[in-house]
């Protein structure tokens, strides 16, 4: 996880959980593309559209902290 002393002043626990998941992800499509040779399917597509939608949630809508 990012989390260093940066990171954690500048961004939530959630927030950069979601930043790993993101950038992990990517990673390691890029390497399931060309070192695996796997086939890009539409349903992983999909599934990263749904996570560009959850970073934006995460990241375009500041809330109130709580507590």
């Amino acid at each position: 996880m990012p989390a260093n002393r940066f990171g954690y002043g500048q961004f939530t626990g959630f927030e950069l959980k979601i930043i790993q998941e993101v950038v992990t992800l990517a990673v390691f499509s890029v390497f399931a593309i060309l070192f695996l040779k796997e086939r890009f399917a539409w349903n992983y597509a999909a599934a990263f559209l749904c996570l560009g939608a959850a970073a934006l949630f995460a990241f375009g809508f500041k809330s109130a902290p709580v507590g």
